[in-house]
């Protein structure tokens, strides 16, 4: 892990950066449909989970895009970090509570795919809201509803954080029209990131649950 601090009096950002954090303070919420009809088929015939694999393709498009890797370093200092990992969450069907845990990204499809399902197995019986040990900041939260295809989903906090990454999540997906899809949400702050630079992520997704060749990696 790196962290790349950014020459702000440099940065083409500049004035977008401090008008959104220090003025409006704003951030926003994009909630979509991710058509999931190629990539749903193809995980069948392979007999893969579909948990680990959509976080496959949301992580490696954040990896592909500066915006949604900012953050800042132990002094302060505004930046992005080289690669991101996935901080998820796992659903405790006992006692109906969930915890949030975190597996290594890596390019290769297989090898993530394997890290996420041990850490799965790890950790699927370990209560609490942070179970697996971290130190880093470059985790992007991600949750998964899969009890309900929500139209739309809003956050709300009661103090200011720093916090510039995204936070994700997605729903029960369901069929209509010969189509299966499912419905994504991407909380973002303005500071970082405007609709073009969410909309290009959003449209990454896609692209990738279109053609899931990826999945031979």
């Amino acid at each position: 892990m790196t962290f790349i601090p950014i020459d702000i009096e440099k940065w083409e950002r500049k004035e977008h950066y401090q008008y959104y954090i220090n003025i409006v303070k704003a951030k926003y919420t994009i909630t979509t449909e991710i058509d999931i009809t190629t990539l749903l088929q193809k995980i069948k015939e392979k007999k893969l989970r579909f948990y680990p694999v959509f976080l496959y393709i949301i992580m490696h498009c954040i990896n592909k895009n500066q915006a949604f890797r900012m953050g800042y370093n132990e002094q302060g200092q505004l930046g992005y970090w080289d690669i991101c990992h996935p901080s998820y969450t796992i659903f405790h069907e006992d006692d109906k509570t969930f915890s949030d845990i975190w597996s290594e990204y890596h390019p290769s499809f297989s090898i993530f795919y394997e890290t996420v399902q041990k850490d799965m197995k790890t950790y699927k019986d370990v209560k609490g809201i942070k179970t697996k040990p971290r130190t880093a900041q470059n985790f992007c939260p991600i949750s998964c509803v899969p009890w309900l295809s929500f139209t739309s989903l809003s956050y709300d906090t009661f103090t200011e954080n720093k916090m510039l990454l995204p936070i994700i999540a997605f729903g029960k997906y369901h069929s209509h029209h010969s189509k299966t899809t499912l419905p994504f949400s991407i909380f973002v702050n303005h500071a970082v990131a405007d609709g073009y630079h969410t909309c290009k992520l959003i449209q990454q997704i896609q692209d990738m649950a279109d053609t899931p060749n990826w999945l031979e990696t």
